[in-house]
């Protein structure tokens, strides 16, 4: 059965919003999204029934690159950063930089004075993208745009012969998530979703935790990102056509899921054993970015198209059960005025983790956590090897280290024919729970089905996340 594109982007909730042509930068559509009622529940079951997997993308290898030559898309907040960390990376070369903005990508380039590194600028027009997808030396695209443009770019990379790694989420509607996929299943190109929280620290000491039966059976996972963006978000500087304070003035649910969600997935083998079933999803009022609006509208004209808006609430809590009967909490929070917030809560039948609020902990019982000294003991027993061979170089970069250790990780396994550390399942999975948390919350916190992107193969899909450097591993870091 063939699913309509139009209806589909209607009944995921994006319809009108910029996904199917246009963009959010021409203004915000009177109304809600059409979120409510069955329609998109029963076109999730029917995609589900109609998809036909083309080829299992989990655990596959592409052909090796010695020197990957790579593009990136995108020269705002992350893209700057990932150029630095691939420059650092042996067998990179950086061909092409784009942005929308000529003055970003000229600043871009100029930091890579003195790497080696010389890439063409493409800049000025909406569709120069195209262009460095379109180059005939780029093994790698990378995408560091505002999300909602990440599923076109990868798609259109994808059909012109490049592997994609994209900034989180990967999609922003269902039909997109299954773009993803079936484009990735076509053309054998990797599509990876850059989920770097996985590779901080504690969370990849408790994957190999979980994985060495220190939790017994994983029965329940507590992820979130909460932490105040109110500045950011408003601030005239920070986000290219204000697009984040946008996507809060539009949507509702969990927008932003996958920095939480992706670790506690990994422990949990999601599409490796287990996977998502269904979820449900609450959400409070918004109780300070319409009054937030108001106050900076009254003193600027600037501010004025985002009175009366709709704005998300300030918190919203998403609960998700597995097939195999795990639950999962998922939280999102980016107005209160709170710490920087992931949780990450592990829960067995034998031990726990807990990472916010620092310091990070660990329990084997006896309503307590274990001391510092036993925390140090068991921190080195358990430590992978990727922390023990990339981790004091990566920890001068961004997010504890955990962006060098994914850049660099992603190289090496490119060049060494190596399945990636996250698929396109993954993508697709994690990135979902963006709209159907949407349209659980326009349904009274109805519960929706997750649909299964991997078409069953989860049953039998092998690990990925290769933290103890089984294979590959020698590709060096210049610093």
């Amino acid at each position: 059965m063939k699913i309509k594109r139009r209806n589909f982007l209607k009944l995921a909730g994006l319809a009108g919003f910029g996904v199917a042509g246009g963009g959010i930068s021409k203004g915000f559509v009177s109304g809600h999204s059409d979120t409510g009622g069955t329609g998109l529940p029963k076109l999730i079951k029917e995609y589900g029934q109609s998809h036909i997997q083309h080829f299992n993308m989990s655990g596959y290898a592409a052909p090796k690159i010695n020197n990957v030559r790579v593009g990136i898309i995108g020269l705002g907040q992350r893209g700057p950063s990932h150029m630095h960390t691939m420059s650092l990376i042996e067998g990179v070369e950086i061909k092409a930089l784009c942005d929308i903005i000529p003055e970003k990508a000229k600043a871009a380039k100029k930091k890579m004075k003195g790497t080696g590194h010389n890439p063409v600028l493409y800049a000025g027009s909406k569709d120069e993208w195209k262009k460095l997808c379109e180059r005939n030396d780029i093994d790698l695209v990378i995408i560091t745009t505002p999300w909602y443009m990440h599923t076109e770019m990868a798609v259109y990379a994808m059909e012109h012969g490049k592997h994609v790694a994209s900034e989180v989420p990967a999609a922003g509607t269902i039909e997109e998530c299954w773009q993803l996929v079936e484009t990735c299943e076509r053309t054998l190109k990797h599509c990876m979703m850059m989920e770097n929280y996985a590779y901080m620290e504690f969370q990849l000491l408790t994957l190999n935790m979980a994985r060495q039966g220190f939790f017994g059976e994983v029965v329940h996972g507590d992820c979130a990102y909460n932490t105040s963006k109110m500045r950011n978000n408003f601030s005239k500087k920070m986000y290219w056509d204000m697009w984040w304070l946008k996507q809060y003035a539009r949507r509702k649910g969990n927008i932003y899921p996958t920095h939480g969600l992706g670790p506690v997935c990994q422990i949990m083998d999601i599409n490796r054993g287990d996977r998502l079933d269904y979820l449900v999803s609450v959400e409070s009022n918004d109780f300070m970015m319409a009054e937030k609006a108001r106050k900076l509208a009254a003193q600027d004209n600037f501010f004025k198209p985002f009175i009366g808006k709709d704005f998300r609430g300030n918190m919203n809590v998403t609960t998700i059960r597995t097939k195999k009967g795990r639950t999962i909490m998922l939280q999102h929070d980016a107005t209160s005025p709170s710490p920087h917030n992931l949780i990450h809560g592990i829960y067995g039948t034998k031990g726990a983790a807990l990472y916010d609020p620092q310091p990070p902990k660990l329990s084997v019982g006896n309503h307590k956590w274990v001391s510092q000294e036993e925390f140090n003991s068991l921190k080195e027993k358990y430590t992978p090897e990727i922390i023990g061979k990339i981790g004091e170089m990566a920890k001068g970069s961004g997010h504890g280290g955990s962006d060098l250790l994914l850049d660099w990780r992603l190289i090496d396994c490119l060049r060494n024919g190596l399945p990636l550390e996250q698929d396109v399942y993954d993508a697709a999975s994690w990135s979902s729970i963006v709209s159907l948390s949407e349209w659980s919350v326009h349904n009274r916190s109805d519960s929706i089905d997750i649909p299964d992107f991997t078409a069953g193969a989860w049953k039998t899909n092998k690990r990925n996340m290769d933290i103890n450097l089984e294979r590959g591993g020698n590709t060096k870091v210049i610093i």
